[in-house]
């Protein structure tokens, strides 16, 4: 890898709006926060990186930079005017555009550049290349209409060569119109109303536009098929043009041939490898493939490209179980939610080292898969995956109907289920010859999810070679070679099936805002963490438990939600401008090892009289020493045998020691707090169950409801979304007494999707904002026997919907709050 690279990616860089190298007509517009990388960007040549890397001819043209910009109406005619320059491959709504502006489903983004086609271009067609624009793009040449596009994700490609007069400048015009959320095409977690799990919008050219010379017969395109039991390596290439020549296949390895082979076009060229150096994650073995098209004895296009033989299918392992293998043996596939949105660039990392970045951490952090989540990267993006060794499962974006949960699925008109159907070939098409992809998802939690078996066969006619996850949680249909499960926050798996493998989908979504390095100053995650030592100790919990479901449940794979943050959700290892490691990647890999164990709390460290602490280590041949005098524990410290009595406030520090290797500290404060007194209401002014009051409105928080007239009033002993009576837009208070059996440390647990928040004592308990999926999360609270005021504010704006409250005993039982315990006064 480039020496540059390692430090580009640890260089700190000091951010600053404006980048006047070489052009003062640029600026990053003003952004919340930015990446290292933005001020790195020279606006004469951004993304000056050959865009198709598995596929490489010679000679190219980069076409980005800056063009000239304007909006204009939907069906107007062809701007006269501009109103200033954009720089191309950033969405017009970044800040790295210049523009940050939204366009409207009744607007249509302009671009216009001059190029100059090189005098030894001379007599070649010319290859006009989109690597992705989003969504419907048209383009003019000299004036000259060439052709249009539909689709946001994938590569397309306009021959220009009667359009564009050879060694005069050319100029090129390009319209993009991008409906977002009022379309029914492919979009991903694009919407008009970011919020919650869905993000800015992304629209017109959002990677690199780029021009190459081919002669009159070149080769289109090829698959590559390996076979790890036949040591084969298969090309199957299309040829444009005359087809009456040789194409010959060259095979190398590390430089040296291992293979040749050559045939009249339209057979298959095959090399045998006699010991192929099988690629893994641990082992990104690559080939190098030189394709040659032969006229007699004159070379008319040859092209490079790079191939690893490996093979994904489904086996079973000694314990019966159906599992996912690789190369025929079983590797337990760890991964994140990887969704590839950058707070300045959105769709469009900044630079090549920017994407590269993440890549490197996941493999520091000792992940060895990605999931890339209902979006499609450029193609540098997966030939890193392939040279660095990481799994990558390939989401098709949702379109047409974001809906989610479990429910039928829905019915498209023709017109979408023609696109979905052409974008979902191209995806697979297009990066049909990367090793590291393994798995296709087309439906994501059933967002958009219609013939799921049609669809699912649709992928295997297209691909056989690699396995389909049909749906991707809770709408599973028994289709595809996986059954995926979502849990949040914390791992599950679902019972092993025969024919089908088991994973994790997406679990985690453990949140920690790290201030100055935020969206905005409101933020959520699935289960919200108070510090890094928090955070840390919970995923190596979890990943403790994972381990377990793996061994002794039969799961194959996890996902954890994800690589960073994005726009307002603070789930991610690192902060959305990549700046902050939050755990420390070391600490992510020690965990995943295994070799150094966490701890484990025997219950929360809030308590009343006294507290015996318990602690304990995934290995029993661990020594746990600790202190209580607030220094960290060394080789003499006291080691631990028995719970430790606590009766005033105190922290604990500890360690583990095995086989040489000692675990990080832990620090565990143990809080006495003297219990929530309890109130007397008059008896006779009680009665069973809670207040309800209904409101109806489109809500994107909680709103201030003493302002609001409530629709309908109920009386509820069971606290749940269903008293809104309809899916979507409305909006419920819960008042009245939970009655408390004893004295003692409660877990209260407040579940919803969407916002909600909790008051005991008439005190803000928890705090659970904004639109989001079904997020959890608990408090500890010392009360008194008796009765005490609660509260419970919950909206629900569109899609998936909950409301759950949940109580854990001081005995460590958990369960809905039962109906007894919850009263209302009728005065």
């Amino acid at each position: 890898m480039r020496k540059t690279l390692l430090s580009a990616c640890l260089l700190i860089v000091v951010a600053s709006y404006a980048c006047n190298r070489q052009n003062e007509t640029w600026i990053i517009k003003e952004n919340p926060i930015i990446t290292q990388w933005a001020t790195q960007i020279d606006p004469a040549k951004p993304w000056d990186v050959y865009p198709r890397p598995a596929m490489k001819r010679e000679n190219w043209m980069n076409l980005n930079g800056l063009w000239d910009y304007t909006i204009g109406v939907k069906g107007a005619d062809m701007p006269t005017s501009w109103e200033g320059k954009i720089l191309v491959p950033y969405p017009i709504e970044s800040a790295l555009s210049g523009v940050k502006r939204r366009v409207n489903e009744n607007e249509v983004i302009w671009y216009r550049r001059e190029f100059k086609v090189p005098a030894k271009w001379r007599n070649q067609r010319l290859i006009l290349n989109f690597e992705a624009s989003d969504w419907e793009t048209t383009v003019w040449v000299n004036g000259e209409l060439v052709g249009s596009h539909k689709g946001g994700y994938n590569p397309f490609s306009m021959e220009i060569t009667k359009y564009a007069e050879k060694n005069k400048s050319v100029e090129l015009m390009v319209s993009v119109w991008d409906p977002t959320d009022k379309g029914t095409q492919p979009r991903g977690k694009q919407v008009t109303r970011p919020g919650g799990i869905w993000y800015t919008p992304t629209s017109g050219i959002w990677q690199t536009v780029w021009l190459e010379p081919v002669n009159s017969s070149y080769i289109s395109s090829f698959k590559v098929n390996t076979s790890v039991e036949e040591k084969t390596l298969k090309v199957s290439p299309v040829v444009d043009g005359e087809t009456g020549m040789i194409l010959k296949l060259t095979v190398f390895e590390n430089g040296t041939i291992v293979g040749t082979d050559q045939k009249e076009h339209g057979e298959d060229l095959s090399v045998e490898i006699t010991n192929p150096n099988l690629w893994t994650p641990d082992n990104p073995a690559l080939y190098d493939l030189k394709l040659e098209l032969i006229d007699g004895k004159k070379t008319i296009d040859a092209i490079t490209s790079i191939a690893g033989i490996r093979k994904i299918s489904l086996g079973k392992t000694n314990d019966g179980i159906t599992r996912i293998m690789l190369n025929n043996e079983f590797l337990f596939q760890n991964g994140t939610l990887d969704q590839g949105f950058w707070p300045d660039g959105l769709y469009t990392p900044p630079t090549e080292d920017a994407m590269i970045y993440d890549l490197m951490m996941l493999k520091s952090m000792g992940f060895n898969m990605l999931r890339k989540h209902v979006k499609v990267e450029n193609r540098v993006f997966y030939n890193w995956c392939d040279r660095m060794g990481l799994l990558v499962w390939q989401d098709m974006p949702n379109g047409d109907a974001h809906i989610s949960g479990s429910m039928p699925d829905i019915e498209r008109g023709v017109e979408s289920d023609q696109q979905y159907r052409y974008e979902l070939e191209q995806l697979v098409n297009s990066l049909y010859n990367h090793p590291s992809i393994i798995i296709w998802v087309p439906f994501n939690e059933g967002w958009g999810q219609y013939k799921t078996g049609e669809i699912t066969g649709f992928i295997k006619s297209i691909d056989s070679g690699r396995l389909v996850i049909s749906a991707s949680g809770w709408t599973d249909r028994g289709t595809g070679d996986i059954n995926d499960i979502h849990h949040y926050p914390d791992p599950r798996a679902p019972l092993p099936e025969e024919n089908r493998a088991i994973v994790l989908g997406e679990y985690g979504g453990l949140g920690l805002a790290i201030e100055n390095h935020t969206w905005e100053k409101t933020n959520w995650g699935y289960r919200v963490m108070t510090d890094v030592n928090d955070l840390l100790g919970k995923y190596e919990q979890y990943f403790t438990e994972i381990r377990r479901l793996s061994d002794e449940g039969g799961l194959s794979a996890v996902v954890y939600t994800q690589t960073t943050d994005v726009e307002t959700e603070t789930n991610g290892l690192l902060t959305y401008d990549r700046k902050v490691d939050k755990m420390g990647s070391e600490n992510i890999l020690k965990a995943h090892l295994g070799y150094l164990p966490p701890f484990k709390l025997s219950k929360e460290s809030v308590f009343i009289d006294s507290f015996y602490l318990e602690l304990k280590c995934i290995d029993i041949n661990a020594v746990i020493r600790y202190t209580t005098d607030g220094s960290e524990p060394q080789i003499t410290s006291q080691v631990y045998n028995n719970p430790i009595l606590i009766t005033t406030n105190t922290t604990v520090n500890a360690k583990a020691w095995y086989n040489g290797k000692m675990s990080r500290n832990v620090k565990f404060p143990i809080i006495q707090s003297d219990p929530s007194p309890s109130v007397d209401p008059t008896p006779e002014n009680l009665k069973p169950g809670l207040t309800v009051s209904i409101f109806e409105g489109n809500f994107d928080m909680l709103p201030d409801f003493s302002t609001l007239t409530p629709a309908d009033k109920t009386i509820s002993g069971e606290i749940t979304h269903k008293h809104g009576g309809k899916n979507s837009l409305y909006a419920l208070v819960f008042e009245g007494f939970i009655s408390i059996p004893d004295d003692g440390v409660y877990g209260i647990v407040l579940a919803s999707d969407d916002g909600s928040r909790l008051f005991i004592d008439r005190k803000e308990s928890i705090t659970n904002d904004g639109i989001h999926g079904i997020i959890e999360k608990e408090e500890y609270l010392p009360l008194a026997k008796g009765l005490h005021p609660l509260r419970i504010d919950f909206f629900q704006r569109t899609g998936g919907v909950g409301l759950n409250l949940y109580i854990i005993t001081p005995d460590g039982k958990r369960e809905k709050i039962p109906s007894g315990w919850l009263f209302h006064s009728t005065h």
